[in-house]
């Protein structure tokens, strides 16, 4: 099963403000949502509580330190290693990591590919991705843009 991760991010690896995305892009939206579909996601509590509910088609796997959490239509587990394991069970061909900072800085040595969108710019922040660049080989780009923002959509392997 291979490991990737899906990330906005801007040009200071900016991801998020106070538990929420610093931009909306459509585009980068419907991005996430062809890519993830009918794969397990694995995210950290507090971005399963930013987004507010399970992500359908997909098996939802939440990953807290708190024993007593409960999070309806979602796979709760208490580490990294659970959440893999609870979708290796899923016999899915690859599971996607979708955030928070700490879960994508725990997941990133063991991830095969990563999917970001590179937004142009500089966004009030205070989560942040982790350092990936000399780890990884971009091996599939394609620029676009809105009227608010432009950005690229970049596809990067694990450097062998």
């Amino acid at each position: 099963m291979q490991t990737v991760i899906i990330a906005a991010l801007d040009e200071e690896r900016g991801i998020g403000k106070d538990n929420a995305l610093p931009w909306r892009i459509s585009e980068d939206l419907k991005r996430f949502k062809a890519l993830t579909m009918g794969n397990p996601i694995i995210m950290g509590r507090k971005t399963h509580q930013s987004i507010g509910r399970p992500l359908p088609g997909r098996t939802n796997i939440v990953i807290t330190r708190d024993e007593g959490f409960q999070a309806a239509g979602c796979t709760v587990v208490h580490s990294l290693e659970q959440a893999q394991k609870a979708a290796k069970a899923e016999k899915a061909k690859q599971v996607f990591v979708i955030g928070g900072a700490e879960i994508y800085r725990s997941s990133l040595p063991e991830v095969d590919r990563l999917e970001l969108t590179l937004v142009d710019g500089f966004y009030e922040a205070d989560a942040f991705f982790p350092e990936y660049e000399d780890d990884f080989v971009v091996t599939k780009e394609e620029s676009s843009k809105d009227d608010l923002h432009q950005y690229r959509f970049v596809t990067l392997e694990r450097k062998k």
